[in-house]
């Protein structure tokens, strides 16, 4: 077993030795050892393996400066952690650091190392095995840098639980504890770097982008991410390619002509330098320019991609970085490499050769190939390409800082920071350790590691639990994934107005532990656009959408793609690319472009406006006629035309039409609820009150000369006061219509939005249509009635009541609130309330003319007209009428009778009734003085029948002639028709009435 054992030792580290080599390593001795994967080559060359000989270990190519950077900076943590006094003091640690060539395969095989010597050390095989060269076992590892090399090695590193810490390593994928037991990183996941990504797009409005992703473990998880961060945010991506340093020429080109017929400007780019290297270059080739590419952390300062020669294509590039570090004397020490004084690190002679481009004598490349290298920023990755010429010999004394490559570009360390921080954060779990104290420990029942036989598994368990305080003052402990918790610098790529070289211009940074929507700052200023422009590309499917208007959505399309569709009225949108419009409050329209909600325009009969003024005229204008009539009937109250109106009810009609015209007021100006419960009562009121007495004086004249011989009885009920009561009682009727109206439904004043969209009607709420009905239905029945009293009455006395001018006012009152019906329903808004009004005017005027206009024409322009002979002869005539009707009735009867007891059959002749006075005046007067005597005395009426003649003369004394006078005068007067009957003394009885 002993024998079998120390040849399986034997044969690893002849294995190991012959695979890497002394000048394929850096590696020195310690107490402890830590191991370490850097990428010094970005790649292996390509080699046909044909198995007809045994495989050889593939050749790694292309320098890679920085990948030297990040492991001097190794080195220099852990020297400087070996001559610290505070840190690990009595302890010293080695190193041993590997080449992964920026491929899986080199980083796996560098990895069996770590684990293989693990192994061997757990056989304990020391006392059968005196090996001076042991090398004690990888308690811990530093890297990798890509995350698919990193996924791969932490499955190796995490089956012997070794702690993996990375440096660059960014997938998410990585934090799943359940996969990767080990591995720990001091740079921040990809999560918070695709939502920064998506918060920058939304930033510059951008809302149609394409995307690009590494094939592996680092650009896949990171584009589903920004994905999942672009569709919360309504960006749309237009295509989604995949792309390796290992595509074929033919996928290249494929992805280039998605990328060249794209009308997205915005590509975001979740890949590393060297895989992106290739896609770069055709699109340079091709001369696509134009594009905006949204770089992440892994090639946003890649000195592969920010060449020159590729400025005028890529010059548009925004890229996330690291917040750089300070290595305090890192400077110094990268300067002093040499070959000859670095013995502990094998890749110091490739470095010294392809950065002077000579070859050094002692070296194993007898003609290693010219290389021309690459300018970049600190984190940029310097190349190095061989050719087929042979470089001249090194000669020692070349000067590292005459030279400007990758490798001295120290001015922002951010890789290189976190390099640092792993290394430290290592000694820091160890230091843990060697000053555990017993019982407080981690362990079980508090126990502590011991520091001189400390294995792997104790290391990753105090690293879980790590807490310190780097140099620049900051917390460092990882989460429960492993993690640390960091913020980005945002950077531009500009052109160096200097050398011509590309430049990073830090423009704004995204900080992670802010609230959300404060995270991110970019300084629009700083910012070039193609290296030169300020203005901000535009890359959206569909221009913006102006305030006023929504987005609509284009079938077939996706949502980023659309029209712009106006905002229907009533509603608005403030901003630009609304998805949506507002709805404006209900008090609020729209204005003309949709962009605000203004107040809405109020409408009711104003007082100002032209119409509301013209009414307010008219109302007016009835007031002062009505006034007017009152004040002439109150003058020449005691005339015979006032007396024989009935004056105290024409005194009451007036007061009506004052009230119905004041009543018309009420409808104009802003509607308040007092002013809507006062007016429809108001109106109803006034105008029952108005029919109420002309009702009354119509029917009591009708009932005059109807009636037989009136009796004192007939005087009684006929009075003053019966008028008055019932004019009193039909507008009570009207009162109590008002009273239960306003209790149980009272009108309102009410804002109507409905009728006009834009315009809001202030408007009186009726309360109930019924009950309006029932007010303007009443006064209507009274009218009619009114209307049926004045037509049977239309051939009584003009001077009496008017007959044929009631009749024609009625009509007027009929056809006005008829046409009001139609009217008032089929109108809205202010017009409601103008209708009514024009109907009560209309109405009140026609009452107001018929009625009284004749009479005050009388009164101040005729007064001949108003005298007691007038008004006496008019109802003499009238009385005598009736009685001639009644004779002649009567003699045709009597003729009818006697012809028919006679037998006759011949024709009657005509009869002829004449009243003339017995004697005649022995002094005749002129025949005008006797025509004015007969104005001033008396009346002659000649009433012609289809039967007759009948010629009336009468004579009235005055109370103030003396007795003779009146004995002439009844003399004269006396009737000498023969065929009177009793109707003709009954209406001379009802004289004295009047």
């Amino acid at each position: 077993m002993t024998l079998y054992s120390c040849c399986l030792i034997l044969l690893l580290f002849t294995w190991n030795t012959a695979a890497y080599g002394p000048n394929q390593r850096a590696q020195k001795k310690g107490d402890i050892i830590l191991g370490g994967l850097f990428p010094i080559h970005f790649g292996v060359a390509a080699k046909d393996q044909d198995l007809k000989s045994r495989p050889e270990s593939v050749e790694c190519i292309r320098y890679n400066f920085r990948g030297f950077r990040w492991l001097q900076a190794m080195i220099f943590a852990i020297e400087e952690i070996n001559s610290s006094p505070t840190l690990l003091p009595n302890m010293t640690l080695g190193y041993r650091i590997f080449d992964t060539c920026n491929t899986v395969s080199k980083a796996l095989e560098a990895t069996l190392s770590f684990v293989a010597q693990n192994k061997i050390d757990s056989l304990n095989l020391d006392e059968f095995c005196n090996c001076s060269e042991h090398i004690p076992s990888t308690i811990a590892v530093v890297g990798a840098t890509g995350s698919g090399i990193s996924t791969a090695v932490a499955n190796l590193l995490g089956l012997f639980y070794i702690p993996q810490v990375s440096y660059a390593s960014s997938s998410r994928l990585l934090s799943n504890k359940n996969q990767f037991k080990s591995f720990l990183r001091t740079i921040p996941n990809d999560e918070h770097q695709a939502t920064a990504m998506a918060d920058i797009i939304e930033y510059f409005r951008w809302n149609w982008v394409g995307t690009i992703a590494a094939d592996d473990d680092y650009g896949r998880p990171g584009i589903e991410k920004f994905r999942e961060e672009a569709e919360e945010r309504d960006i749309c991506i237009d295509f989604s390619e995949l792309i390796s340093q290992y595509s074929d020429e033919e996928e290249i080109q494929q992805v280039v002509e998605v990328i060249q017929n794209s009308t997205a400007r915005v590509i975001v780019v979740f890949s590393s330098g060297p895989d992106l290297e290739p896609l770069i270059k055709e699109i340079v080739r091709r001369n696509i320019t134009g594009k905006i590419w949204l770089a992440s952390e892994a090639w946003a300062s890649s000195s592969l991609i920010a060449m020159p020669e590729f400025f005028r294509v890529i010059g548009s590039t925004i890229g996330f970085a690291l917040k750089a570090g300070q290595i305090p004397g890192f400077r110094e020490f990268l300067q002093k490499v040499h070959p000859k004084k670095s013995t502990n690190n094998g890749f110091a002679k490739e470095f010294w050769e392809e950065t002077f481009n000579c070859y050094l004598p002692d070296g194993s490349k007898n003609s290693p190939a010219s290389t021309s290298f690459h300018k970049g920023h600190e984190e940029g990755l310097g190349a190095g390409n061989g050719t087929a010429a042979f470089r001249p010999p090194c000669t020692g004394n070349e000067n590292i800082t005459s030279v400007e490559t990758p490798y001295m570009d120290y001015t922002h360390l951010r890789i290189s920071y976190n390099v640092y921080l792993a290394v430290y954060s290592i000694a820091h779990a160890l230091q843990d350790i060697y000053t555990c104290t017993p019982g407080k420990g981690l362990f079980t029942n508090g126990s502590c590691a011991d520091i001189k036989k400390v294995e792997a598994w104790q290391v990753l368990k105090h690293l879980r639990h790590l807490n310190f305080t780097n140099n620049m003052g900051e917390q460092v402990d990882f989460d429960e994934f492993g993690d640390l918790v960091g913020n980005y610098s945002i950077i531009n790529w500009h052109l160096s107005p200097e050398d011509g070289s590309v430049v990073f211009e830090e423009v704004g940074h995204y900080n992670v532990y802010a609230k959300k929507g404060e995270r991110l700052f970019i300084n629009e200023n700083k910012i070039l656009w193609s290296g030169f422009s300020k203005e901000v590309p535009f890359s959206n499917c569909s221009r913006d959408c102006l305030p006023g208007t929504r987005k609509g959505i284009i079938e077939g399309e996706p949502t980023c793609c659309f029209e712009c569709v106006d905002c229907p009225d009533g509603e608005y949108s403030d901003e630009t690319d609304a998805s949506a419009c507002d709805k404006c409050p209900e008090d609020y329209w729209s204005n003309e472009n949709h962009t605000s909600c203004i107040p809405k325009q109020i409408e009711f009969l104003s007082w100002t406006e032209p119409f509301g003024i013209a009414l307010t005229l008219f109302a007016v204008l009835g007031i002062f006629l009505t006034s007017f009539v009152l004040g002439v009937f109150t003058k020449f109250r005691n005339t015979p035309i006032v007396k024989a109106t009935n004056r105290e009810l024409s005194y009451l009609l007036l007061f009506s039409l004052l009230c119905c015209f004041s009543s018309s007021l009420f409808f104009i100006g802003e509607p308040q609820n007092w002013t809507c419960r006062l007016r429809q009562p108001a109106f109803g009121i006034s105008f029952v009150l108005c029919i109420s007495c002309i009702l009354v004086k119509t029917n009591r004249v009708l009932l005059v000369f109807e009636a037989k011989i009136p009796t004192s009885l007939h005087r009684k009920w006929w009075g003053l006061n019966l008028q008055f009561l019932l004019v009193f009682l039909c507008t009570f009727v009207q009162i109590v219509i008002c009273v239960i109206w306003l209790y149980t439904a009272p009108p309102s004043s009410y804002r109507n939005h409905e009728l006009e969209d834009e315009i809001i009607f202030i408007t009186c709420h009726e309360g109930s249509l019924m009950a309006l009905g029932f007010l303007i239905g009443y006064t209507c029945l009274l009218a009619a009635i009114c209307f049926f009293f004045a037509f049977k009455s239309r051939k009584l006395p003009e001077n009496f009541n008017e007959a044929k001018f009631i009749t024609f006012s009625m009509l007027i009152f009929f056809i006005v609130w008829i046409s009001f019906i139609p009217a008032y329903a089929s109108t809205y808004g202010k017009f409601v309330s103008a209708v009514e009004v024009i109907a009560i005017l209309a109405a009140s005027f026609g009452l107001l003319a018929c009625i009284f206009f004749n009479k005050v024409y009388i009164i101040l322009f005729k007064p001949s007209r108003n005298t007691i002979e007038e008004v006496r002869c008019s109802t003499a005539a009238h009385a005598f009428k009736v009685a001639a009707r009644a004779t002649l009735r009567r003699s045709n009867v009597s003729r009818k009778r006697s012809n028919s007891l006679g037998g006759s059959t011949g024709s009657t002749p005509s009869s002829s009734i004449s009243s003339k006075s017995n004697h005649e005046d022995p002094f005749p007067l002129p025949a005008s003085a006797e025509r004015q005597r007969q104005q001033q005395r008396g009346c002659k009426q000649k009433v012609s029948f289809g039967s007759g003649t009948v010629t009336l003369s009468l004579s009235f004394e005055e109370p103030q002639k003396n007795a003779m006078a009146n004995r002439n005068a009844k003399r004269r007067n006396s009737l000498e028709a023969q065929n009177s009957d009793d109707s003709l003394m009954r209406h001379r009885a009802l004289l004295p009435l009047q």
